[in-house]
Protein backbone atom coordinates (compact mmCIF):
# COMPACT_ATOMS: atom_id res chain seq x y z
CA UNK A 1 0.00 0.00 0.00
CA UNK A 2 2.79 2.50 0.85
CA UNK A 3 4.64 1.38 -2.51
CA UNK A 4 1.80 2.22 -4.68
CA UNK A 5 0.51 5.26 -2.52
CA UNK A 6 4.69 6.77 -3.88
CA UNK A 7 4.16 6.07 -7.14
CA UNK A 8 0.89 7.57 -7.10
CA UNK A 9 2.47 10.75 -5.82
CA UNK A 10 5.51 10.31 -8.29
CA UNK A 11 3.05 9.94 -11.68
CA UNK A 12 0.81 13.21 -10.00
CA UNK A 13 3.81 15.28 -9.60
CA UNK A 14 5.34 15.01 -12.82
CA UNK A 15 2.02 15.07 -14.90
CA UNK A 16 1.83 18.59 -12.71
CA UNK A 17 5.43 19.56 -13.87
CA UNK A 18 4.69 18.69 -17.69
CA UNK A 19 0.97 20.88 -17.18
CA UNK A 20 3.07 23.84 -15.81
CA UNK A 21 5.70 23.74 -18.80
CA UNK A 22 2.86 23.29 -20.92
CA UNK A 23 1.27 26.19 -19.61
CA UNK A 24 4.48 28.37 -19.82
CA UNK A 25 5.31 27.64 -23.33
CA UNK A 26 1.37 28.73 -24.00
CA UNK A 27 1.51 32.05 -22.06
CA UNK A 28 4.93 33.15 -23.77
CA UNK A 29 3.28 31.95 -27.35
CA UNK A 30 0.61 34.04 -26.21
CA UNK A 31 2.93 37.21 -25.19
CA UNK A 32 4.65 37.37 -28.40
CA UNK A 33 1.93 36.92 -30.19
CA UNK A 34 0.14 39.56 -28.45
CA UNK A 35 3.11 42.37 -29.17
CA UNK A 36 3.33 41.73 -32.92
CA UNK A 37 -0.33 42.12 -32.87
CA UNK A 38 -0.51 45.46 -30.71
CA UNK A 39 2.14 46.94 -32.91
CA UNK A 40 0.47 50.16 -33.73
CA UNK A 41 -1.02 50.69 -37.45
CA UNK A 42 -1.21 53.91 -38.58
CA UNK A 43 -3.46 55.74 -40.52
CA UNK A 44 -2.49 58.52 -42.98
CA UNK A 45 -4.82 60.00 -45.53
CA UNK A 46 -3.16 61.01 -48.87
CA UNK A 47 -4.35 63.88 -50.87
CA UNK A 48 -3.67 64.67 -54.21
CA UNK A 49 -4.55 67.79 -56.90
CA UNK A 50 -4.61 65.15 -59.81
CA UNK A 51 -2.82 61.86 -61.43
CA UNK A 52 0.27 62.35 -63.46
CA UNK A 53 3.41 60.20 -63.38
CA UNK A 54 5.66 62.86 -61.41
CA UNK A 55 2.98 63.11 -58.52
CA UNK A 56 2.08 59.63 -58.22
CA UNK A 57 6.11 59.03 -58.49
CA UNK A 58 6.42 61.02 -55.30
CA UNK A 59 3.63 58.91 -53.47
CA UNK A 60 5.19 55.72 -54.27
CA UNK A 61 8.19 57.28 -52.83
CA UNK A 62 6.95 58.43 -49.44
CA UNK A 63 5.06 55.09 -48.65
CA UNK A 64 8.78 53.64 -49.51
CA UNK A 65 9.99 55.35 -46.81
CA UNK A 66 7.55 54.24 -44.40
CA UNK A 67 8.31 51.30 -45.21
CA UNK A 68 11.85 50.99 -45.22
CA UNK A 69 11.56 52.94 -41.10
CA UNK A 70 9.71 49.42 -40.47
CA UNK A 71 6.21 51.25 -40.19
CA UNK A 72 2.67 49.82 -40.27
CA UNK A 73 0.17 52.02 -42.08
CA UNK A 74 -3.06 52.20 -43.55
CA UNK A 75 -3.11 54.43 -46.14
CA UNK A 76 -6.21 56.23 -47.64
CA UNK A 77 -5.25 57.75 -50.89
CA UNK A 78 -7.97 60.16 -52.21
CA UNK A 79 -7.15 62.33 -55.37
CA UNK A 80 -8.95 65.43 -56.24
CA UNK A 81 -9.13 65.05 -60.22
CA UNK A 82 -7.70 68.55 -60.50
CA UNK A 83 -11.31 69.98 -58.74
CA UNK A 84 -10.02 72.13 -56.14
CA UNK A 85 -13.51 71.98 -54.08
CA UNK A 86 -12.43 68.12 -54.05
CA UNK A 87 -9.72 69.09 -51.94
CA UNK A 88 -11.41 70.99 -48.81
CA UNK A 89 -13.84 67.84 -48.89
CA UNK A 90 -11.00 64.95 -48.80
CA UNK A 91 -9.20 66.78 -46.13
CA UNK A 92 -12.83 67.62 -43.87
CA UNK A 93 -13.09 63.88 -43.95
CA UNK A 94 -9.31 62.89 -43.28
CA UNK A 95 -9.93 65.16 -40.05
CA UNK A 96 -13.57 63.27 -39.39
CA UNK A 97 -12.11 60.30 -39.95
CA UNK A 98 -8.73 61.13 -37.09
CA UNK A 99 -6.08 59.99 -39.27
CA UNK A 100 -2.93 60.28 -37.41
CA UNK A 101 -1.14 61.93 -40.55
CA UNK A 102 -2.15 63.69 -43.80
CA UNK A 103 0.54 63.62 -46.73
CA UNK A 104 -0.65 66.53 -48.77
CA UNK A 105 0.89 66.00 -52.34
CA UNK A 106 0.56 69.22 -54.24
CA UNK A 107 0.10 72.91 -52.98
CA UNK A 108 -3.43 73.09 -53.29
CA UNK A 109 -3.65 70.06 -51.28
CA UNK A 110 -1.59 71.08 -48.95
CA UNK A 111 -3.56 74.39 -48.42
CA UNK A 112 -7.06 72.79 -47.90
CA UNK A 113 -5.48 70.16 -45.12
CA UNK A 114 -4.29 73.30 -43.70
CA UNK A 115 -7.51 74.86 -43.94
CA UNK A 116 -8.71 72.11 -42.01
CA UNK A 117 -7.21 71.15 -39.31
CA UNK A 118 -4.56 72.82 -36.67
CA UNK A 119 -3.89 69.94 -34.88
CA UNK A 120 -3.22 66.56 -37.43
CA UNK A 121 0.68 66.41 -38.61
CA UNK A 122 0.57 67.66 -42.20
CA UNK A 123 3.62 66.51 -44.23
CA UNK A 124 3.72 67.91 -47.95
CA UNK A 125 5.53 67.69 -51.19
CA UNK A 126 5.40 68.73 -54.84
CA UNK A 127 4.92 72.42 -53.50
CA UNK A 128 6.85 75.18 -55.27
CA UNK A 129 6.84 77.76 -53.14
CA UNK A 130 5.88 77.01 -49.45
CA UNK A 131 6.56 80.59 -48.14
CA UNK A 132 4.71 82.67 -50.87
CA UNK A 133 1.38 80.21 -50.26
CA UNK A 134 1.40 80.97 -46.81
CA UNK A 135 1.65 77.28 -46.26
CA UNK A 136 4.95 77.65 -43.68
CA UNK A 137 5.80 81.05 -41.91
CA UNK A 138 9.81 80.04 -43.67
CA UNK A 139 11.65 77.30 -44.84
CA UNK A 140 13.42 76.81 -41.68
CA UNK A 141 10.48 77.88 -39.32
CA UNK A 142 7.10 75.57 -40.85
CA UNK A 143 4.30 75.96 -39.04
CA UNK A 144 2.92 74.33 -35.64
CA UNK A 145 1.55 71.51 -37.72
CA UNK A 146 3.01 71.27 -40.99
CA UNK A 147 6.07 70.96 -42.84
CA UNK A 148 7.35 69.08 -46.07
CA UNK A 149 9.16 68.88 -48.73
CA UNK A 150 9.40 71.85 -51.87
CA UNK A 151 9.60 70.54 -55.82
CA UNK A 152 11.67 73.72 -56.80
CA UNK A 153 15.34 73.67 -56.96
CA UNK A 154 16.80 77.22 -56.44
CA UNK A 155 19.30 76.57 -59.50
CA UNK A 156 16.44 74.49 -61.55
CA UNK A 157 14.96 77.85 -63.25
CA UNK A 158 17.73 79.63 -64.08
CA UNK A 159 19.63 76.88 -64.93
CA UNK A 160 17.51 76.07 -67.70
CA UNK A 161 17.14 79.71 -69.04
CA UNK A 162 20.75 80.24 -69.56
CA UNK A 163 20.66 76.85 -71.40
CA UNK A 164 18.17 78.36 -73.64
CA UNK A 165 19.96 81.62 -74.18
CA UNK A 166 22.74 80.12 -74.79
CA UNK A 167 22.21 77.57 -77.16
CA UNK A 168 19.38 78.76 -78.57
CA UNK A 169 20.17 82.11 -79.34
CA UNK A 170 17.75 83.03 -82.34
CA UNK A 171 15.08 82.50 -79.69
CA UNK A 172 13.08 85.54 -78.97
CA UNK A 173 9.81 84.54 -77.44
CA UNK A 174 9.57 82.20 -74.53
CA UNK A 175 5.74 80.48 -75.05
CA UNK A 176 4.45 78.96 -70.98
CA UNK A 177 0.71 77.65 -70.90
CA UNK A 178 -0.30 77.46 -66.97
CA UNK A 179 -2.89 77.46 -64.81
CA UNK A 180 -2.77 81.10 -62.99
CA UNK A 181 -4.73 79.67 -60.61
CA UNK A 182 -1.76 77.34 -58.94
CA UNK A 183 0.49 79.85 -56.54
CA UNK A 184 2.93 77.23 -57.62
CA UNK A 185 2.89 77.91 -61.06
CA UNK A 186 2.62 81.65 -60.64
CA UNK A 187 5.55 81.78 -58.48
CA UNK A 188 7.65 79.87 -60.93
CA UNK A 189 6.28 82.13 -63.72
CA UNK A 190 7.54 84.84 -62.12
CA UNK A 191 11.31 82.94 -61.22
CA UNK A 192 11.41 82.58 -64.97
CA UNK A 193 10.50 86.28 -65.85
CA UNK A 194 13.39 87.46 -63.57
CA UNK A 195 15.82 85.10 -65.20
CA UNK A 196 15.12 86.18 -68.34
CA UNK A 197 16.07 89.79 -67.87
CA UNK A 198 19.28 90.60 -69.62
CA UNK A 199 19.03 87.84 -72.29
CA UNK A 200 16.70 89.29 -74.84
CA UNK A 201 13.59 87.04 -74.15
CA UNK A 202 10.21 87.61 -73.02
CA UNK A 203 7.77 85.67 -72.07
CA UNK A 204 4.34 84.88 -74.01
CA UNK A 205 1.91 83.47 -71.20
CA UNK A 206 -1.51 81.86 -71.77
CA UNK A 207 -3.64 80.30 -69.17
CA UNK A 208 -5.34 77.76 -68.70
CA UNK A 209 -7.95 75.95 -65.65
CA UNK A 210 -8.42 72.89 -66.63
CA UNK A 211 -6.36 69.74 -68.63
CA UNK A 212 -9.08 70.22 -71.52
CA UNK A 213 -7.69 73.66 -72.21
CA UNK A 214 -4.15 73.04 -72.59
CA UNK A 215 -4.20 72.00 -76.75
CA UNK A 216 -6.02 74.80 -77.60
CA UNK A 217 -3.84 77.17 -75.59
CA UNK A 218 -0.75 75.24 -77.00
CA UNK A 219 -1.71 75.89 -80.08
CA UNK A 220 -2.36 79.37 -79.58
CA UNK A 221 1.21 80.01 -79.11
CA UNK A 222 2.19 78.93 -82.79
CA UNK A 223 3.79 81.38 -84.61
CA UNK A 224 4.06 83.30 -81.16
CA UNK A 225 7.05 81.57 -79.05
CA UNK A 226 10.33 80.02 -80.34
CA UNK A 227 10.64 77.73 -77.33
CA UNK A 228 8.04 76.51 -74.99
CA UNK A 229 8.65 75.98 -71.21
CA UNK A 230 6.06 74.13 -69.45
CA UNK A 231 6.98 74.40 -65.58
CA UNK A 232 5.32 72.04 -62.78
CA UNK A 233 2.05 73.02 -63.34
CA UNK A 234 -0.23 70.26 -62.15
CA UNK A 235 -2.79 71.37 -64.44
CA UNK A 236 -0.82 70.96 -67.46
CA UNK A 237 1.42 68.46 -66.57
CA UNK A 238 -1.57 66.13 -66.57
CA UNK A 239 -2.35 66.96 -69.90
CA UNK A 240 1.23 67.24 -71.43
CA UNK A 241 1.12 65.53 -74.38
CA UNK A 242 -1.28 67.91 -75.91
CA UNK A 243 1.44 69.94 -75.25
CA UNK A 244 4.17 67.68 -76.91
CA UNK A 245 2.39 66.80 -79.88
CA UNK A 246 2.12 70.70 -80.86
CA UNK A 247 5.77 70.93 -80.14
CA UNK A 248 6.36 68.11 -82.50
CA UNK A 249 4.28 69.07 -85.28
CA UNK A 250 5.42 72.18 -85.27
CA UNK A 251 9.18 71.94 -84.15
CA UNK A 252 9.05 73.96 -81.54
CA UNK A 253 11.63 72.94 -78.59
CA UNK A 254 9.87 72.13 -75.60
CA UNK A 255 11.72 72.57 -72.19
CA UNK A 256 10.09 70.78 -69.38
CA UNK A 257 9.98 71.12 -65.26
CA UNK A 258 10.97 67.56 -63.97
CA UNK A 259 12.32 64.77 -65.29
CA UNK A 260 9.12 62.66 -65.59
CA UNK A 261 8.17 65.22 -67.93
CA UNK A 262 11.29 64.66 -70.36
CA UNK A 263 10.75 60.67 -70.49
CA UNK A 264 7.03 61.60 -71.35
CA UNK A 265 8.72 63.18 -74.30
CA UNK A 266 9.46 66.71 -73.25
CA UNK A 267 12.90 67.86 -74.61
CA UNK A 268 14.48 68.47 -71.49
CA UNK A 269 14.91 69.46 -68.20
CA UNK A 270 17.20 70.57 -64.99
CA UNK A 271 14.88 68.35 -62.57
CA UNK A 272 15.46 65.73 -59.97
CA UNK A 273 13.55 62.35 -59.09
CA UNK A 274 9.67 62.97 -57.40
CA UNK A 275 10.30 59.55 -55.96
CA UNK A 276 12.97 61.22 -54.50
CA UNK A 277 11.30 64.17 -52.76
CA UNK A 278 8.41 62.00 -51.83
CA UNK A 279 10.47 59.40 -50.00
CA UNK A 280 12.19 62.78 -48.26
CA UNK A 281 8.83 63.67 -47.14
CA UNK A 282 8.09 59.96 -45.89
CA UNK A 283 11.30 60.28 -43.76
CA UNK A 284 9.70 63.23 -42.25
CA UNK A 285 6.66 62.07 -41.50
CA UNK A 286 8.07 58.97 -40.03
CA UNK A 287 9.92 60.93 -37.25
CA UNK A 288 6.52 62.80 -36.83
CA UNK A 289 4.61 59.44 -36.34
CA UNK A 290 7.29 58.00 -34.16
CA UNK A 291 7.40 60.79 -31.90
CA UNK A 292 11.09 61.73 -32.50
CA UNK A 293 10.25 65.21 -33.63
CA UNK A 294 7.12 67.55 -34.53
CA UNK A 295 6.16 68.95 -37.78
CA UNK A 296 7.85 72.74 -36.16
CA UNK A 297 10.99 70.62 -35.53
CA UNK A 298 11.30 69.81 -39.41
CA UNK A 299 12.31 72.68 -41.24
CA UNK A 300 10.76 72.58 -45.14
CA UNK A 301 13.75 70.73 -47.45
CA UNK A 302 14.85 71.16 -51.42
CA UNK A 303 15.08 68.56 -53.19
CA UNK A 304 19.08 67.41 -52.84
CA UNK A 305 20.01 66.22 -56.36
CA UNK A 306 19.86 68.29 -59.27
CA UNK A 307 20.69 67.21 -63.36
CA UNK A 308 20.34 68.17 -66.71
CA UNK A 309 18.09 65.08 -68.80
CA UNK A 310 17.38 65.57 -72.72
CA UNK A 311 15.21 63.04 -74.40
CA UNK A 312 17.01 61.97 -77.84
CA UNK A 313 13.96 60.99 -79.32
CA UNK A 314 11.77 64.12 -78.92
CA UNK A 315 14.84 66.21 -80.20
CA UNK A 316 14.41 64.62 -83.23
CA UNK A 317 10.44 64.94 -83.63
CA UNK A 318 11.08 68.72 -83.01
CA UNK A 319 13.84 69.21 -84.98
CA UNK A 320 16.91 70.12 -82.64
CA UNK A 321 20.24 69.06 -83.45
CA UNK A 322 22.14 67.35 -80.43
CA UNK A 323 25.20 69.26 -79.64
CA UNK A 324 28.51 67.09 -79.07
CA UNK A 325 29.20 69.63 -75.45
CA UNK A 326 25.76 68.64 -74.55
CA UNK A 327 27.24 64.74 -74.08
CA UNK A 328 29.16 66.39 -71.03
CA UNK A 329 26.92 68.23 -69.30
CA UNK A 330 23.51 65.69 -69.74
CA UNK A 331 21.91 62.15 -69.15
CA UNK A 332 20.21 61.09 -72.00
CA UNK A 333 17.09 59.28 -72.10
CA UNK A 334 15.24 57.24 -75.29
CA UNK A 335 18.76 57.15 -77.09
Amino acid sequence: MVKKGWKSLLVGTLASTLLLAGCGADSSTEETGSSEDTQKTYKVGITQIAEHPSLDAAVDGFQKALEDKGLKVDYDPQNAQGDPNNNQTIANNFVGDGVDLIFANSTPSALSALNATADIPIVFTSVTDPVGAELVEAMDKPGPNITGTTDTHPDAIPNTVKFIAEHFPEAKKLGMVYNSGEQNSVAQVELVEKALEGTGITTELVSVSTPAEVKQATEALIGKADVLYIITDNTVVSALESVIQVASDEDIPLFVGELDSVVRGGFAAYGFDYFDIGYEAGEMAAQILLGEKTAAELPVQYPQKLKLQINKQAAEDMGITLKPEWDEVAEYVNE
